[in-house]
């Protein structure tokens, strides 16, 4: 009996291992057809959603960046890609180019770093 009851109690430990590891697994809160920008690493903090072009970010989220995801809508020849600039009006090197449906919780290059972004075909 009590070599099944550790054998119980390992086997409960194990599910509840991969349970709480794919609870923490979600998809960053940013609703269909938006690219969405926060402040903190994870998708946390500040949280701006943007559905165009943004050619100056504000002073909340200028050079606050932390983390980004695309949820933007896919198509033949439609802008679909994210590219973050360095500075405001589109101006400096791009920070980070994201796909249609990538989420990135946190990049060293690319942390505070934003200033501008546009929709584009491609990266």
């Amino acid at each position: 009996m009590k070599r099944f009851t550790v054998l119980l109690a390992a086997t409960l430990m194990s599910a509840g291992a991969v349970l709480g590891t794919s609870a923490t697994a979600q998809a960053a809160p940013c609703r269909s057809g938006y690219f969405c920008v926060w402040t903190d690493a994870n998708f946390e903090g500040l949280k701006i959603e943007h559905g165009g072009d943004d050619h100056w970010w504000e002073g909340d989220m200028f050079k606050h960046d932390s983390s980004w995801a695309n949820h933007g809508i896919s198509g033949p020849n439609v802008p679909d890609h994210i590219k973050v600039y360095e500075g405001r009006e589109l101006l400096g090197r791009v920070t980070l180019c994201l796909a249609p449906g990538q989420e990135v919780g946190y990049d060293s290059g690319a942390n505070d770093q934003g200033g501008s972004h546009t929709w584009s075909v491609s990266c």
